[in-house]
């Protein structure tokens, strides 16, 4: 733990410890909620081979489609492609190894590694290629195959708010997979847009309790839209 005051300075030292070939939770939907400043420092710090664990692998170009450019990702666990041509691109040719796993599987398979349930079974791809190599077993008639939890070394997470405890809040839609992911990490550093005095959150409105949390960093964000629909 790094104290009760989880607050770093620099992304420097948010991401200090982060080396070749680790595993990387990152926190978002698209582009709605990304942690896009931690994400930059990743591609900064040059780190390779790293598996990613998200719901999808950003645009082209921005969020975690920049690790793909610098090839900095060996291996991507996602639920979609997404938007990406270059994910396309990268997966078709046999560039990067990809896990496409059901959407609500890898919510859950982060939420079961955040509680320390190293498995679970579910009926969600019984009878698709999702289901080949796993275990399967029938429970009242119905068929599931078991699933195993996911871990990060690192969670990256973007928040709204924070206190010096850690304590975190998010905005709306970003709380898709951020509290999920936040819970996972060995080492869980967050991104928020302001950082408040302890006692300021109310306790009942606090997605992740800052006892997840390691370091705590305010940063500036661009907030891209991924896709815009204008009417005449």
């Amino acid at each position: 733990m790094a104290g009760l005051d989880k607050r770093v300075s620099t992304y420097e030292e948010a991401l200090a410890g982060l080396t070749d070939g680790m595993t990387v939770l990152a926190g978002g939907f698209g582009l709605c909620g990304i942690p896009e400043n931690l994400i930059a420092e990743i591609r900064r710090r040059g780190v390779k081979d790293l598996t990613v664990v998200s719901n999808n692998c950003g645009v082209d170009g921005f969020g975690l489609g920049v690790l793909l450019e610098d090839r900095q990702i060996r291996k991507m666990i996602a639920s979609y492609v997404g938007e990406n041509a270059l994910f396309e691109q990268q997966l078709l040719n046999g560039e990067l190894e990809v896990e496409l796993t059901p959407q609500g599987t890898l919510a859950e398979k982060m939420r079961a590694g955040g509680a320390g349930i190293p498995a679970f079974y579910t009926a969600t791809g019984y009878g698709t290629p999702v289901a080949e190599g796993k275990e399967v077993r029938e429970i009242d008639g119905r068929h599931y195959i078991l699933e195993h939890a996911i871990c990060g070394d690192f969670a990256i997470v973007k928040g709204w708010k924070a206190d010096h405890f850690g304590n975190v809040m998010y905005r709306h839609t970003a709380q898709n997979f951020n509290p999920l992911a936040a819970t996972a990490g060995k080492i869980t550093v967050v991104e928020v847009e302001e950082i408040v005095e302890p006692g300021e959150l109310e306790p009942s409105q606090i997605h992740t309790p800052g006892i997840y949390v390691d370091r705590i960093i305010q940063g500036s964000f661009e907030k891209r839209i991924e896709k815009r629909t204008l009417r005449d």
